[in-house]
């Protein structure tokens, strides 16, 4: 049961019925009642819900918004009305709804009947795919791979709870050019290891980690490989550094939370004929056309977008032709709505692909595309750009080593991923209120020794249903339980807006409310009704906190 859901319903079939009224007693002409929306209002002296619907009549009553919100006002919060207690005009004429505070006294029945699932709604029967990190396997994890992994399975872990049937998706990139230099590269390691003559590619993988695959090589097979012929050479090496690569992200995504349903290797598109398939369905729907011998996909944007090659001069398709053949094969597995996460980079990758599944006669509305911005890690004000133990870019596995899975998780979901984060690594291992996962931690922490304290004081808690929650008169008790109240809420609007970092910022602020009441009130109290009260308040929040922290895949510590 979604509380705030429901008062929104009520509210909104109050407002319906006042509109209603007024055009039949003639004080207000329309023809159809816009989509008028009612939420919370950001400031708390406008009340506990708003209402824009006069601003959006005024066109059609030929009347101006305030005088449209003060008629309707005059028909709701009548004297008696068990919900709302007054009503007020503000601004460019919005209705401002101040509400009894009766219906609050229902949430911890709420919370607490649902448990662990508090915050999931009913499911919606529809299949959703999340795709993310989907790195090359050509070297380590690093930090733009790890913000798109916290993102990413925060995201569906969020979607699940909203009612979504979601499935996780990590994309291997192993074919294409990059794969044909990561051979080259590991051929030239491997000649230089044997002591034969070697040229290492231009623009190679040149680091440390693909010297440590090739030391592993030779260990299991010596130099089997010098004197064989160099593409087999080159195949065998590949084909151990990719299954070593992938063990070694299937292994540090899991250390991250992170398991996927699905691993879909991009060789299985070119190995089942399905990127030949795609594009000759592009050709003869005519949106493909030839080129100084290349094949090229028209975005039909005119100057907004290029046109994109799919098929060299060579005959090689590129890897365009390639994401085109999965993201075709996404929807023919029967998913309602597919999301991946990329890197800001891929920006103008974003509107041809749309493109090109409208070609294929898909709804591009229902393909999102997450743009993540870079992530910059500092110590100490000081910019970190390389791995004390490689040299190379700092990886998933250290940042996890120094600062945990919880921190690095919380960090990279707190800010919006359009934005640019700075990653300070001293503050995410601080034990302080400074850092803000440590602070919701301790939050549920520290009910947690309140709830033990009681016990071991012979104080049971109660079902609500045993409790006079009216005894909770002070306003940040009342506070609080609007405050969960709004979880669900929250829920739904992080997974409708692909917005994972609303609850990161939803729950930061639970946690100050409950941190700022505990320093200001005594939960177990004299006053055994009240103490009562007070306790299912608190443990009610540490639910929510821990269905949120739950969402965001980091743990609720029951010690600190």
């Amino acid at each position: 049961m979604n509380l705030v859901e429901n008062i929104q319903g009520q509210l909104r079939k109050r407002v319906e019925a006042a509109l209603q009224v007024a055009r039949d007693e003639g004080q207000l002409s329309f023809q159809e009642v816009p989509p008028f929306i009612i939420e919370v209002p950001r400031e708390k002296q406008h009340g506990d819900y708003a209402c824009n619907v006069a601003m959006l009549l005024a066109r059609q009553a030929r009347m101006a918004p305030p005088r449209i919100a003060a008629m309707l006002a005059g028909y709701l919060g009548a004297a008696g009305d068990t919900l709302i207690d007054r009503v007020e005009v503000a601004g460019a004429g919005f209705i401002n709804f101040f509400l009894k505070d009766d219906w609050l006294f229902d949430v911890p029945r709420v919370v607490w009947e649902n448990g662990t699932k508090y915050g999931w709604a009913a499911p919606r029967g529809k299949k959703v795919q999340v795709e993310f990190v989907s790195a090359n396997p050509t070297g380590n994890l690093h930090m733009g791979n790890a913000r798109g992994g916290a993102l990413g399975d925060s995201l569906a872990n969020i979607l699940s709870m909203a009612g979504y049937e979601v499935e996780r998706e990590y994309y291997i990139n192993d074919a294409g050019n990059q794969i044909e230099l990561f051979g080259l590269s590991l051929e030239a390691r491997y000649l230089e290891m044997c002591g034969r003559e070697f040229q290492f590619p231009e623009g190679g993988y040149a680091g440390e980690d693909v010297a440590e695959t090739v030391r592993h090589f030779i260990q299991h097979q010596g130099d089997s490989l010098a004197d064989v012929e160099p593409g087999l050479r080159r195949k065998k090496l590949i084909e151990f550094a990719l299954q070593e690569k992938l063990d070694y992200i299937k292994a540090t995504l899991k250390e991250f939370g992170i398991n996927y349903d699905v691993w879909f290797s991009e060789q299985s598109l070119h190995n089942s004929g399905k990127i030949e398939e795609v594009v000759n369905e592009l050709r003869e729907r005519g949106y493909l056309y030839e080129k100084e011998g290349a094949w090229w996909f028209k975005t039909g944007n005119g100057e907004d977008e290029k046109d994109e090659v799919v098929i060299r001069n060579n005959g090689v398709p590129t890897y365009f032709a390639a994401d085109i053949a999965y993201h075709k094969n996404k929807f023919e597995r029967g998913f309602d709505w597919v999301i991946n996460i990329w890197g800001a980079d891929h920006h103008g990758h974003v509107a041809r692909m749309k493109a090109a599944m409208a070609a294929l006669g898909f709804a591009p509305d229902k393909l999102d595309v997450i743009l993540m911005q870079l992530v910059r890690l500092y110590r100490g004000g000081e910019v970190v750009r390389m791995s004390k133990r490689t040299g190379t870019l700092v990886t998933l596995n250290e940042l996890i080593e120094e600062v945990g899975r919880d921190a690095a998780r919380f960090f990279f979901v707190i800010r919006s991923p359009d934005s640019h984060l700075d990653f300070d690594l001293e503050l995410a291992k601080k034990e302080s209120q400074e850092n803000p996962v440590y602070y919701v931690q301790y939050a549920h922490a520290r009910i947690c020794s309140i709830i033990r304290q009681a016990e071991s004081a012979g104080i049971k808690l109660q079902h609500p249903a045993k409790i006079n929650f009216r005894l909770l008169k002070e306003p940040q008790e009342l506070d609080l339980l609007r405050k969960v109240a709004e979880f669900p809420n929250e829920i739904l609007a992080a997974a409708d807006t692909l917005s994972p970092h609303r609850i990161a910022r939803y729950v930061l602020d639970l946690a100050g409310m409950f941190h700022s009441y505990y320093n200001h009130f005594r939960v177990l109290n004299e006053r055994e009704e009240l103490r009562d009260a007070r306790l299912v308040l608190v443990e009610i929040v540490r639910r929510t906190i821990k269905n949120s922290l739950n969402a965001l895949g980091v743990s609720a510590p029951e010690r600190m």
